[in-house]
């Protein structure tokens, strides 16, 4: 007997599904761009068990995988739960055997040395295979059709980390691939393990460096010739994990940090640039002009998470979980561990910022976002009283006129992140569409919305009708058909 889930912020539409489903044909209004031809991954968190302890991380909950697959103007829908050794183990005894996020020692004694990640946090598809990522573990490898876990995958052996992250990036150029790990040598460690993985699929080369301070380091950049690490604030210690709490507590008194190595190097150039107090979790991109390197960010003024305890003893400042777009300078001509920043965009916007990724790396005129428009309407009556998670629409942030485009989603729903997909035939930077899941908290279902990435006023093209909520996502991206190999291709991952 399931132990019932009492958590209030886990009822009504954000009420965990807990099953498995498909929809072979999935119903459509508008016209689907006879041009897509692929898939859009989404990997998030469902709670299959009532957490161990209520106040645990929301991003412990257990990974799953959801995929709409376009074809012919045509769109079918499978989702699935990661099978990791936590979701398979907790099936036994048919209970919560894992506790705090990242926190062995507070695991049951039976689990406490299991691979417990819930792989919960990004697909990747690299070298014909899919992936499913969180930053505490090697990817987990999944078979692209199905979805069904195959097991994780150390690259014939050549990670050596015991972690990698969930955003990794590729070079449009080159198809190369640069991935990371920090905690790379266990939990609280201060070791960052850096990997270059050709087209192929093959690790070519290893960097391994060492971090001022153990903290979040959840993503990066590249630009064509240094490789950029942003992180600040959260932090974790032996002595904390040993306490039994949450593996990450945010200190206010750290300083934001921001390390710079070359692509081309060994990792003995690396150079940590401090800043203010900032919460340093995603990236836009980064470009590198001779001496000069310049990072685009959608960085928060300060603790995002108010399940990271500020170490303090302090509440939570929602009003300093604050997120604005912002230009980052370094000159590494120059003395001093300083940068310039500028915040492009007086709105507050959504971290979960993406560029078209065929200029990653690469000078970037757009980003596409999403974010909270209060001068839309919010039809509180039929949603609920829900404003506290509402982000209602797409934009495109145009960084050299300072345009804003925007699309809005409706009086009763919230948009999770938003993907961009390029035109087929087309180069021009973003010529493609804005895709995303939109919640429709008054009719409890999951609508796909399909926008013109260059006229996001004019509305969508198309919706995508679920019959039910799909889980969340934390991150989502879409794969072309050609990028997805046959899985009987795509073995030879460490089972």
């Amino acid at each position: 007997m399931v132990q019932r889930f009492n958590n209030p912020a886990a009822q009504g539409f954000f009420a965990p599904q807990r099953f498995e489903g498909e929809v072979a044909d999935c119903e459509v209004e508008g016209t689907i761009p006879a041009d897509m031809d692929g898939t859009f991954v989404r990997v998030g968190g469902e709670w299959f068990y009532p957490p161990k302890f209520p106040d645990d991380a929301a991003l412990h909950s257990d990974g799953y995988v959801s995929a709409f697959r376009f074809k012919s103007g045509r769109v079918s829908y499978r989702g699935r739960f990661i099978q990791t050794p936590r979701y398979l183990s907790n099936l036994a005894p048919g209970r919560q055997q894992f506790g705090y996020y990242r926190n062995l020692l507070t695991n049951d004694e039976a689990v406490r040395t299991m691979n417990s990640t819930v792989s919960n946090t990004a697909p990747m598809a690299h070298a014909g295979k899919l992936y499913a990522l969180k930053e505490d573990a090697l990817p987990l490898q999944l078979d692209p059709v199905t979805l069904d876990t195959i097991g994780f995958d150390d690259f014939g052996g050549r990670i050596l980390s015991q972690t990698l992250s969930a955003h990794p990036k590729v070079d449009p150029l080159t198809g190369e691939m640069i991935t990371f790990g920090y905690e790379a040598t266990g939990p609280a460690s201060d070791d960052l393990f850096v990997y270059f993985i050709d087209r192929a699929g093959t690790v070519t080369r290893e960097i391994r460096v060492k971090v001022p301070y153990v903290s979040i380091i959840h993503d990066f950049a590249i630009s064509q010739d240094h490789i950029i690490f942003p992180f600040g604030g959260y932090t974790t210690s032996m002595e904390r994990l040993a306490q039994g709490k949450v593996h990450w507590g945010w200190d206010r008194t750290l300083p934001s940090m921001v390390g710079i190595m070359r692509r081309d190097g060994d990792g003995s150039d690396l150079r940590w640039f401090r800043g203010p107090e900032r919460c340093m979790m995603h990236v836009l991109n980064a470009t590198s002009e001779g001496d000069k390197v310049t990072l685009l960010a959608p960085f928060y003024e300060s603790n995002f998470f108010p399940f990271f305890a500020n170490v303090d003893g302090s509440p939570w400042d929602p009003s300093k979980a604050v997120c604005f777009f912002r230009k980052l300078t370094f000159d590494l001509s120059r003395p001093g561990d300083a940068w310039e920043e500028e915040i492009l965009f007086p709105m507050p916007v959504g971290d979960l910022a993406k560029v078209d990724h065929r200029f990653n790396s690469l000078p970037t005129r757009y980003g596409f976002t999403s974010f909270a428009d209060p001068d839309r309407p919010f039809d509180e009556a039929r949603a609920g009283n829900a404003r506290g998670r509402i982000t209602n629409s797409y934009g495109r942030f145009d960084m050299h006129t300072g345009q804003v485009d925007r699309f809005f989603a409706g009086d009763t729903h919230a948009l999770q992140e938003c993907t961009f997909v390029p035109r087929r035939g087309s180069t021009s930077e973003g010529d493609g569409y804005l895709i995303g899941t939109a919640s429709n908290l008054a009719e409890m279902r999951t609508e796909l919305v399909i926008v013109d990435a260059q006229r996001l006023g004019e509305g969508e093209l198309a919706r995508v009708f679920l019959p039910f909520r799909a889980a969340t996502q934390v991150h989502g991206y879409w794969y072309e058909a050609e990028e997805l190999a046959p899985v009987g291709a795509a073995r030879g991952g460490q089972a």
